[in-house]
């Protein structure tokens, strides 16, 4: 199988194709989408450290100086908002506002959200084993994490706008995939627009009426001496901590227990065990197919030079699977695999800022599913979503 990202049978297994990419070589350009593809784990694990890439190339570069044209104007109100966030920020900026940042998303944070994502997993699961099934990415994986960030943003129960989180998210998320439509475009500039809106207003109330949460803890790190986050970069925030920590953990779920039902396996339900299996999950279908870098400076993979300028597309299912790192049986699901560094986080100074907080919610969903769904299968085969950069389902029917 040839790698053909807009192919539904691709999307729906690429791993073949990725075991083919890796057999020919450490880099292939790639037409479709003038690209150089990164399909092993050592490549791929090195790059997301190289700081000759980057997310980014204009803290050095002007679009003319590197040789690409300027976004488009009338996306303006998304790229404002992306670019802002530290997924797509470098240098400087990037160091500072991941410091600034990191003072208010602490472990502590996390552990004290932990009784919240246990109990409202308890919750979404029992509504599920009460109902003797249904869409388990409807009814528990989708809930959960957007139920947890709209906690952690203080994103009071009442307001209107915490049933829009989830739509924003995979309206702003859909200009990640490959050579996006132009009414995909216009999705996530109304999302952009409308979701930043909303933040506003309530970096405003939380301005005047602070509480616990992750805008009051950016407010104060924002308004101290070594502040200097602005508005736009605390929105932008925000936005990423909804965008990477919803799509992934969703798909993580879904994908994950696709895996084990289609297979008839399980984990044991100890917590060692619970999150042993977990990194496994993440590492057997990966939720992020794909990260992308711009070469900023010249770089060489076997023999091949990548030119300034360049962008490198990171195999991150590739990565994960290849039999250099993980063994002979890296094609095998193995949920008590001991020595598992996958790079589903990614590495180095972009890794994820929330994977504290999302391997918390897998390990609550899957400990919770485990407890009250032992005999948990599937009720009809799943459907992929048609992107492939975002690897996820349709639904996922089960009964139980």
């Amino acid at each position: 199988m040839d790698f053909d990202p807009w192919s539904p049978e691709f999307v729906a297994d690429p791993y073949p194709a990725y075991a083919q990419l890796r057999a020919a070589g450490r880099a292939h350009w790639y037409e479709p989408t003038r690209q150089w593809l990164i399909p092993h784990y050592e490549d791929v694990s090195a790059l997301l450290r190289d700081r000759r890439l980057g997310r980014t190339y204009t803290h050095r570069f002007t679009h003319e100086e590197f040789g690409r044209p300027a976004p488009d104007a009338a996306h303006e109100p998304f790229h404002t908002l992306n670019d802002h966030g530290l997924l797509d920020l470098e240098g400087a900026d990037h160091t500072r506002i991941r410091r600034l940042v990191s003072k208010a998303f602490t472990p502590r944070t996390v552990e004290r959200l932990a009784p919240t994502v246990w109990r409202l997993a308890g919750e979404l699961v029992g509504g599920l084993v009460a109902d003797s099934g249904g869409d388990l990415l409807a009814r528990v994986a989708e809930p959960l994490p957007v139920a947890v960030i709209a906690e952690m943003l203080g994103v009071p129960e009442d307001d209107e706008e915490r049933a829009r989180l989830r739509p924003w998210s995979a309206d702003i998320c859909g200009m990640f995939e490959l050579k996006p439509s132009e009414e995909t475009a216009r999705r996530a500039v109304r999302a952009s627009i409308e979701f930043s809106d909303y933040l506003r207003e309530l970096i405003a109330r939380r301005r005047k009426d602070p509480g616990e949460d992750l805008i009051s803890g950016l407010l104060g790190v924002a308004e101290s001496a070594e502040g200097a986050l602005t508005e736009q970069e605390m929105i932008s925030t925000c936005v990423l901590l909804l965008n990477a920590g919803h799509e992934a953990t969703v798909n993580a779920t879904v994908n994950g227990w696709w895996a084990m039902l289609s297979r008839g396996v399980r984990p044991d339900a100890a917590p060692d065990a619970l999150s042993t299996a977990v990194d496994e999950l993440l590492r057997y279908d990966t939720p992020l197919q794909m990260f992308e870098r711009w070469v900023l400076d010249d770089i060489e993979l076997g023999g091949v030079v990548i030119p300034r300028g360049a962008e490198v597309a990171l195999l991150f299912g590739s990565a994960n699977r290849d039999p250099a790192r993980f063994g002979p049986n890296a094609d095998r699901l193995d949920l008590a695999r001991p020595d598992n560094p996958h790079i589903s986080f990614g590495a180095g100074i972009h890794y994820c800022l929330g994977a504290p907080l999302a391997r918390l919610e897998l390990t609550a969903v899957l400990g919770k599913l485990l407890g009250h769904a032992p005999g948990l299968r599937l009720a009809a085969e799943p459907v992929r979503k048609p992107g492939y950069v975002i690897r996820g389902f349709e639904e996922l029917l089960v009964e139980v």
